[in-house]
């Protein structure tokens, strides 16, 4: 979808009264889509699924983009607390569990938002990984909310040309080899044609489950 599509959509959502809110990661990437969102309706609610565990980086570009752009951020934490994700000997739940430890921190948060709202707005691409490429732009979750890829069919030229159009900050790791941030125990710098390689590196794992879990393509 081009950025006028985008607007309509969005525009026509709330002309319809859909209410919507968007999740991001804030990575390097993420700024594209909080941009175009900026630049049409500052109201939607962007929610940043804080498990913890992320780089102090992140935080940090978190804070900086949310004052850049003028969103409204909202942190959203487990349920559980830490002390309580571990086993019997104390070893915390992603050295031996990481699909557990990603429900709790992330899809878990994310699962009363699926009733309160219409429109789950985030920033899937299709060639980030060999699932993403099956998606379509509306995906039914199961829930009240319906999820809205708008860049579904960008690619990371038309992404890397977007920020340098307009001089956007990238994500502090990123000049460091970070292709991919998510959580700092599970992400290392990776060289790939494949941008998330770096993520669950060594592990049998390409996705935390936010997308996986509530995948019920229209």
């Amino acid at each position: 979808m081009n950025i006028s599509e985008i607007k309509d959509k969005l525009l026509n959502f709330r002309a319809d009264g859909k209410s919507m809110f968007v999740t991001s990661s804030f990575q390097t990437q993420s700024i594209v889509l909080l941009h175009i969102i900026s630049h049409i309706d500052r109201t939607i609610p962007v929610y940043f699924i804080n498990t913890g565990y992320h780089f102090p980086e992140t935080i940090i570009h978190k804070n900086n983009v949310e004052s850049f752009l003028g969103l409204k951020v909202i942190d959203l934490r487990p349920l559980i607390p830490k002390s309580n994700q571990r086993d019997a000997t104390g070893n915390l739940l992603f050295t031996f569990d990481p699909d557990y430890c990603c429900y709790l921190n992330k899809v878990q948060p994310v699962e009363p938002l699926l009733e309160q709202f219409d429109i789950w707005i985030n920033g899937l691409r299709a060639n980030q990984n060999s699932f993403r490429s099956g998606l379509k732009v509306f995906e039914s979750t199961g829930c009240r909310a319906v999820k809205f890829h708008p860049l579904l069919d960008w690619g990371m030229d038309d992404m890397e040309a977007y920020i340098r159009a307009h001089d956007l900050p990238v994500h502090p790791l990123e000049n460091k080899g970070y292709k991919s941030i998510g959580c700092e125990p599970c992400t290392r710098p990776f060289k790939s044609p494949e941008n998330r390689d770096g993520r669950w590196f060594g592990m049998r794992k390409t996705e935390c489950g936010l997308n996986t879990e509530w995948n019920h393509a229209k």
